[in-house]
């Protein structure tokens, strides 16, 4: 895994702050390029329509766009880091448009973006940027969703450092590249890899701990030239997310790897997949990684 270009969307708030933050962290360590893009709708501004009528839309498009700028390079300099020098963008348009394709035109490898954690019909009726950037987007996205919760670790130069990392996996073939992307960040950062599995009922109890063992072996395989890693494994029984959730707040996780799929576009709008609640509930941040 290696970022060369990162993207993060800003909308100022308390959530795409500490984002930033993780972009920054990331753009330091793998010495990579950073882009913080900020979205301008124009429809969410009240006096929107009563412009447009008047004939003035162009001068409002122009003025905001401008403020924006001014907004962001405020916010780029509040959270600077000497060893980074973010490059800013404004573009109008619909944020998760302009994120998607900001992200396939330009070469990104990696996506950090904050998620105010709606949930069920909320989310379905205002929308989430961040659920359509995770469904869609041509690389892995990084979800923040709680400001309050940074559990990373400061090493003695002063930078982050990612400490123990959660990779969940239901064993299908969709898991396999969010594995690779666990392996190559326990690497990068000689972090703790825990691989988690979660079947429904106990009667499968031994059938998946025959699996872990079968997995810990591919591992084995795949780390043979890193054997500096610790990997662990663990299995637990119930509902997936809940004991994602659950698992990652006792090991005290810095960062929850998984799949990022689910139901028709309905059923995750509506109740969620396992990926989106665990990043809608749980302590740390979720690398998302499309299928």
């Amino acid at each position: 895994m290696q970022f060369k270009r990162i993207l993060c969307p800003v909308d100022f708030s308390d959530f795409s702050a500490s984002a930033y933050e993780y972009a920054l962290t990331l753009a330091e360590h793998y010495k990579a390029d950073l882009v913080a893009l900020h979205a301008i709708e124009l429809s969410k501004y009240p006096y929107a329509d009563y412009v447009g009528a008047t004939g003035n839309f162009v001068d409002l498009s122009r003025a905001v766009c401008e403020g924006g700028e001014v907004k962001l390079r405020e916010f780029a300099k509040r959270h600077s880091r000497h060893e980074v020098d973010p490059q800013l963008v404004v573009k109008e348009g619909h944020a998760s448009d302009l994120i998607l394709s900001f992200a396939q035109s330009h070469d990104i490898e990696g996506i950090v973006m904050g998620t105010h954690g709606r949930r069920g019909f909320d989310r379905l009726v205002l929308g989430s940027s961040t659920d359509r950037v995770i469904r869609r987007a041509c690389c892995p996205v990084l979800v923040v969703s709680d400001p309050a919760h940074n559990l990373m670790t400061t090493g003695p130069d002063g930078k982050h450092r990612l400490s123990r990392i959660l990779y969940c996996t239901d064993f299908s073939t969709n898991s396999e590249r969010a594995m690779q992307y666990a392996i190559s960040s326990a690497e990068e950062y000689g972090a703790e890899l825990t691989v988690l599995h979660v079947t429904g009922s106990t009667e499968d109890l031994a059938r998946a701990e025959a699996r872990i063992a079968g997995r810990r072996e591919e591992l084995d395989k795949l780390i043979s030239e890193n054997r500096h890693l610790t990997v662990r494994t663990a299995v637990r029984c119930g509902k997936a997310y809940e004991e994602i959730v659950r698992y990652a707040q006792e090991v005290q996780a810095h960062l929850v790897v998984m799949t990022a799929r689910g139901g028709d576009a309905v059923d995750r709008a509506i109740f969620g997949s396992t990926t989106y609640r665990v990043i809608q509930l749980g302590p740390c941040p979720v690398l998302a990684v499309h299928t």
